[in-house]
């Protein structure tokens, strides 16, 4: 009864962490609602992420497509028998795949292959420790690829874009928190969480740095300077303008913690771990004799609620809302400019990583002539009786596509992009050239975006995987905002060059 019992906590575990955000980030994202001008983009995204919120929990559905790749971290007293926990684990995350509660996310780093099951070398990451108390304890974090990606390590001394050199001291160390922040922009899905780990070597820095993410969102820092530094952290990176999913506004950063470990002489590093603002991370207290949960972490205190209801769609009085439905004319796209709010009907189509490289180099298996391409890795399902549902899908970073989303634009006819966190200049000379546009999507609401998805209508090349294949969606309402238009204008462009104008002035001296 003992592994049964281990089992089904473990299950519980990675379903609650994956569907239900803790409180003490419920709290923050509600303050940052609360702080943000009505009408603004800002403002939109959070309403949108706060009934995201909500549905998630609701549905028992994943906050975000992206289940990121479990790490857990495990202490047990002296003689318990951790090979057993791991195999509980591991059938758990099993189970947790096939309901829908994970999106299979283990890939072959040489073949690329998909286990279908989230299992493979070296995943799902599990760390022990040993310590006195008498009870088994667990924690979990869910961290996307969206936010992993925009983890940074610096080696001290360096030069830093904005701020000048940053030296081997605590100034050092500060300039290069402000920088994580500056470079992440709205590619993390901000508003977003940062651990930082100072000293160590590059892998026990970057260890030390996801450590401090699970810490309380509210906590004081032991040691008064790292405290001191978190707060001017929290104060000044809220100065940028970045704002939620890179739109401007009040709220950039929605924590800040940070730790520290003795280094060698040779080396200094300052390693920053990025979260995004769903911020999945749980932890259990488990009974060491009968494998059952006696206590959850992170849920103490009221409980956090949102407006049921989202507030209208508007960006600004200047804004407009447009309803597209495919295929798109060229005339239409030239009408479309950044600010405008676009509401989807009809067939959309889902690629990212393997289907841009397939279409740089083979024919598309559809005719994408006026389609939307939507950058997104869905969690799916298969009924018995042989169709899909669609349980979560939310956009993943575009960025990645940059190399190939010109040439594929040009090359098929595609009219409209969707994703997060906007695209580079390459693209940006496409829309412009061809006839095009960037729709951003806010990241994360992967519940929000599945209501808008009300059937999949055929899928190509599921041998890439679920997440990397080209599915057929039919939407209705399916609402972003143009911030990369056909004009050569483009709103990620305009915010990164203030933030950093904004950064810059950060350069002098602050911590001795």
């Amino acid at each position: 009864m003992y592994i049964e019992a281990i089992e089904k906590s473990m299950y519980d575990l990675i379903c609650e962490t994956s569907t239900n955000l803790p409180k003490d980030v419920r709290q923050k994202i509600r303050a940052a609602k609360e702080q943000e001008d009505a009408g603004t983009r800002a403002a939109m995204s959070l309403d949108t992420i706060a009934k995201n919120i909500n549905m998630a929990d609701e549905k028992l559905s994943p906050i975000c497509q992206d289940t990121g790749l479990p790490t857990f971290k495990i202490k047990t007293p002296i003689g318990v028998n951790q090979l057993e926990i791991k195999a509980a684990i591991k059938r758990a995350i099993v189970q947790a795949t096939k309901d829908g509660k994970l999106r299979p996310n283990s890939v072959d780093s040489l073949t690329g292959d998909n286990s279908g099951d989230n299992l493979g070398i070296g995943l799902p990451v599990i760390k022990f420790e040993q310590w006195e108390e008498d009870h088994i304890e667990v924690k979990l974090i869910l961290k996307g690829g969206g936010c992993e990606n925009k983890n940074i390590q610096y080696s001290l001394p360096t030069e830093l874009e904005g701020l000048g050199r940053a030296g081997r001291d605590l100034d050092g160390i500060r300039k290069c928190i402000l920088h994580s922040v500056y470079q992440a922009q709205g590619q993390g899905c901000s508003a977003g969480f940062i651990g930082v780990g100072i000293g160590g070597d590059r892998s026990s820095g970057y260890d030390l740095a996801k450590e401090q993410l699970f810490r309380e969102v509210d906590d004081v820092n032991p040691n008064e300077q790292l405290a001191e530094l978190e707060q001017y952290i929290m104060e000044t990176a809220n100065t940028l303008g970045i704002g939620t999913m890179g739109f401007g506004g009040e709220a950039t950063l929605l924590g800040c913690k940070i730790g520290v470990m003795h280094r060698i002489p040779a080396s200094f590093y300052v390693s920053v771990a990025y979260n995004c603002w769903a911020y999945r991370r749980m932890a259990v207290d488990i009974d060491a004799n009968t494998g059952g949960i006696t206590g959850w972490h992170y849920n103490d205190g009221e409980k956090i609620a949102f407006d049921q209801e989202a507030a209208p769609v508007t960006t600004s009085q200047s804004s407009r809302t447009v309803e597209l439905t495919a295929p798109i004319s060229e005339a239409q796209i030239r009408e479309l400019k950044v600010g405008d709010v676009v509401k989807i009907s009809g067939r959309i189509y889902t690629g990212r990583d393997a289907i841009h490289k397939h279409l740089s180099e083979n024919d598309s298996p559809v005719d994408l002539d006026g389609q939307i391409i939507y950058h997104c890795g869905p969690v799916v399902l298969k009924n018995e009786d042989g169709s899909y549902e669609i349980k979560a899908a939310g956009p993943t970073t575009s960025a990645r596509e940059e190399p190939y989303q010109g040439d594929i634009m040009k090359k098929f006819g595609v009219r409209a992009v969707i994703g997060k966190g906007g695209m580079g200049p390459k693209t940006l000379a496409a829309l412009e050239e061809h006839g095009g546009v960037y729709l951003n999507a806010i990241g994360g609401a992967a519940q929000y975006y599945a209501d808008c998805i009300k059937e999949v209508e055929g899928v190509d090349l599921l041998q890439f995987g679920i997440p990397e294949a080209m599915w057929h969606l039919r939407v209705e309402d399916f609402t972003a905002v143009v911030t990369m238009d056909s004009h050569g204008n483009s709103l990620h462009a305009d915010v990164d060059k203030t933030s950093l104008e904004k950064l810059s002035q950060h350069k002098e001296k602050v911590f001795s």
